[in-house]
């Protein structure tokens, strides 16, 4: 760059370029009375018409010369023309105009006393028509992009005029970025404002919902369905132990309930809804829950396989496999085979003469036997129910209260007197008779129980008309006419009521009993004599 311009190259600035000045500097041309130095001819070289000579000499005065170092210069002592010391752009650190030195007049006597620069001079940028003040390069502004109708530099209508600039450096956004446009405040309000109704509504919307649920839960009917169901059948099984809640789930899956709050009000407002019980119940889907529970307490809804009280296991084997669509005996066989992994306790094994080890425990109940399950299976549900029942009435302590030796036998008296009662009743006197007729004291009988359902367990028959020499001339274990003391093991299955009546007998001392009706009516006596008399109106009827 030269002493010529302010650009990057030798060329002057152009006076009607607006990147480069005004035109006021056009306005500069010789004021009246302008003189040159060296000989009346101009300085500087002239570009189209107009010569960097132009500038005044502001009152014939001149610039002082100073070397590189600052030091002032002299060219009429040295004999040697100075060269103009020269500036980027013609501007300082700061932004400002620098100071661009000048070889003083000799002819001039003033010529060695600087005057300001600018000093005197008429403000040619503070007229409306001006042009705005030259800038550096480096910080012009690009030119306006038309089609954006951006304008780089802001929304100031007016460049800042010389005077106000404060020689500190401009932001970065003004020094050739350009300001970023200001967005709406109607847009950001409307942004805003959708943010707070869309926050509100969502806070009373969830509180609604919830307030809603709330209100279902506590207040509203449970749903359920209307009618006795859409004539679709479902089979149900419903588990051991399961009571209300655990029943409306099962029956609620199967599509039978809408929902098991409804079952459960339904089963407490029936009188006799405390009554199901486990088992497999034939019921139809879409069932109101006041029909289902009604239909599960009728005998038509079940489907359980059902076992009586004293059923012996021979007996219990063919219903297994009638349920499960089996091949006679092959449940007997099953039994036979895994009767020590079903379940049995200890005090149930290793006992000689068996007809069958699993004897007195196919518990007399209601089980829910589906056509999917192995014999294996229903059988050791059974066993398990056997093994609850005796845990809770505690047989193996209470087998020496009665005079036994162990809860096997128990067991074993608890099966003749289910086998030989007929009324409850007829339980407790029965058990009287079994204990009295053990006891080692007994002269009326010796020991010997001479009931004739062992020696008909024996043979698989219930038979009532037994000769004397047929059973006097047998003499298998379970003949209690010719064996003294209980048969190696139970003869059935008891049920509730004969295992009560085992641990609780009367005590009357009753010795002899007779089937005078020979089906129904059981009559008891406490001697021999007595006997006889009942022996003889049984034999006429």
């Amino acid at each position: 760059m030269t002493e010529y311009g302010r650009g990057p190259g030798t060329e002057p600035w152009h006076p009607e370029d607006p990147l480069y000045g005004d035109a006021g500097w056009g306005a500069q041309a010789a004021h009246a009375g302008q003189q040159y130095p060296y000989g009346g001819q101009p300085q500087h070289p002239q570009y189209d018409g107009w010569s960097q000579d132009q500038q005044p000499h502001y009152g014939g005065q001149q610039y002082p010369q100073y070397d590189g170092h600052g030091q002032h210069f002299d060219p009429q002592q040295t004999g040697q023309h100075p060269h103009p010391q020269q500036h980027q752009g013609g501007w300082d650190a700061t932004g400002t105009h620098g100071h661009v030195p000048y070889a003083a007049d000799p002819g001039d006597p003033y010529g060695q006393h600087p005057v300001a620069y600018g000093a005197e001079q008429p403000d040619l940028y503070g007229t409306e028509d001006a042009y705005p003040p030259p800038q550096p390069p480096g910080h012009r502004d690009p030119e306006p992009d038309h089609d954006s109708g951006w304008d780089p530099r802001g929304d100031d209508d007016h460049p800042v005029p010389p005077g106000d600039d404060d020689g500190t450096e401009e932001p970065a956004e003004r020094r050739g970025k350009g300001r970023k446009p200001v967005k709406s405040k109607k847009g950001r309000t409307g942004c805003a404002l959708m943010v707070v109704v869309l926050v509100f509504g969502g806070g009373l919307g969830g509180v609604a919902y919830f307030g809603y649920q709330f209100y279902k839960n506590r207040f509203a009917p449970a749903p359920d369905y209307a009618g006795s169901g859409n004539g679709e059948t479902v089979t149900v099984e419903i588990p051991k132990g399961a009571v209300g809640a655990d029943i409306g789930r099962k029956l609620k899956e199967a599509g039978v309930v809408q929902s098991v709050d409804a079952f459960v009000s339904a089963q407490l407002a029936n009188p006799n809804g405390k009554s199901l019980q486990d088992g497999v119940y034939t019921l139809q889907k879409h069932m109101s829950a006041a029909s289902a529970v009604e239909l599960m307490l009728s005998p038509k809804s079940r489907n359980n396989l059902i076992i009586a009280e004293g059923t012996r296991n021979a007996a219990v084997y063919a219903l297994i496999d009638k349920r499960l669509k089996l091949a006679n005996g092959t449940t007997q066989k099953v039994a036979a085979k895994e009767y020590k992994s079903l379940g049995l306790p200890a005090w149930a094994l290793n006992h000689p003469g068996l007809k069958d080890p699993l004897e007195g425990f196919l518990f007399p109940s209601s089980y829910a036997v589906g056509k999917d399950q192995k014999p294996k299976d229903v059988l050791k549900a059974m066993v398990g129910r056997a093994n609850d029942k005796y845990t809770a009435l505690g047989l193996d302590r209470k087998a020496s209260e009665v005079g036994l030796e162990s809860p096997w036998q128990l067991l074993t008296a608890a099966s003749l007197v289910q086998a030989e009662g007929k009324t409850h009743d007829d339980f407790r006197k029965m058990a009287e008779v079994i204990y009295n007729r053990l006891k080692p004291d007994n002269t009326e009988t010796n020991q010997l129980l001479q009931f004739d359902s062992t020696y008909n367990y024996l043979k698989g028959a219930s038979n009532i008309h037994i000769s004397e020499k047929e059973i006097n001339g047998d003499r298998s274990a379970y003949n209690t006419y010719t064996n003294k003391g209980l048969p190696p093991g139970p003869i059935g299955n008891p049920g509730d009521e004969a295992l009560n009546a085992a641990l609780s007998p009367t005590h009357e001392g009753w010795m002899y009993f007779v089937a005078t009706d020979g089906m129904n009516k059981t009559e008891f006596a406490k001697t021999y004599d007595e006997f006889k008399a009942l022996k003889d109106k049984f034999n006429a009827n």
